[in-house]
């Protein structure tokens, strides 16, 4: 197989603007595909920000940064990905929406080409199997944010050819993270330990036994965490919590990832979290105060 050279990144939002800017960052000219040139123009601008930052700090050279930026392409047609050696989709949990980019970049893309989803909780295979690939299908799940995070989780399939997996895990390498490598269950390693944990302290508040910033100190102090439970939840999104926690519940029917009553009565008003400005705590003042949930 040929080397990689071209990287496409499907989505521009936090999670694809993050892998192209890592991409483009490790020397790989990028190609980055969105549905508007309004969103492409807020990816492009979120990037420059973050390698600013980068070069405040003396982290990045002024030049390092400048020819990051122009490696970097953005488009808003999926045929632009045509000559990607590499297409990582980061677009919503949503396994239609994900199907529907991966039939049509199946007829377009050569053999070579890998495709990789930057997926959370879905399964390789549902995706893989939507193609004629299915052997150059894998998981390349970053995390958030994806400059700073050095962990990737590289997920083999039951098709995915050993080839392929260890092309992918070399790029993962490539692009100065340290990845491992995880089987096609849904949540893949960190999730499938994590979820259960943030689930379990959203029961734990519902049944009274402790308050949420003693509850968030208690796991920093008491476990060494960085963040505690609920700061954690609020800074990933409940939303997105639990979108994930429902994808993983249907995949197990284990109670441990059945989203609490709280978190669903949270989404459904709109507290999101952090990107919202409330969750469990309220981002209006500073610092945040705990949020009042009326229990």
């Amino acid at each position: 197989m040929a080397d990689i050279k071209v990287v496409g990144v499907l989505g521009c939002g936090l999670m694809g603007s993050g892998i192209a800017q890592v991409a483009a960052q490790a020397g790989y000219r990028t190609i980055v595909r969105e549905v508007s040139d309004a969103l492409n123009e807020k990816g492009k601008a979120g990037i420059a920000k973050s390698l600013d930052k980068f070069v405040e700090k003396g982290k990045l050279p002024g030049a390092d940064r400048d020819a990051t930026l122009d490696r970097l392409s953005f488009t808003t047609k999926v045929a632009d990905l045509k000559p990607c050696d590499i297409v990582i989709e980061a677009v919503t949990e949503d396994l239609d929406v994900k199907n529907v980019l991966w039939k049509e970049l199946d007829a377009l893309c050569g053999p070579d080409t890998i495709f990789a989803s930057n997926t959370s909780s879905l399964t390789i295979a549902a995706m893989a199997a939507a193609t004629k690939r299915a052997d150059r299908f894998v998981g390349l799940h970053f995390f958030n944010p994806v400059p700073l995070m050095k962990l990737v989780e590289v997920v083999r399939t039951v098709t995915t050819s050993r080839a392929t997996f260890e092309r992918a895990f070399g790029f993962a390498k490539s692009l100065g993270k340290d990845p491992v490598a995880a089987k096609d269950n849904s949540g893949f390693i960190v999730n499938l330990l994590l979820v259960p944990y943030l689930l379990g302290a959203i029961r734990a508040l519902e049944h009274g036994v402790g308050t949420v910033p003693d509850m968030d100190k208690g796991m920093v102090l008491g476990c060494g965490h960085p963040m505690g439970p609920f700061t954690l939840l609020d800074f990933v999104g409940l939303d997105t919590t639990y979108k994930i926690a429902e994808i993983m519940f249907n995949e197990y029917r284990e109670p441990q990832y059945a989203p609490p009553p709280l978190l669903r009565r949270m989404v459904l008003s709109g507290m999101y979290g952090k990107k919202s400005g409330k969750g469990f705590y309220d981002y209006s003042s500073n610092p945040p105060a705990v949020a009042d949930l009326g229990l």
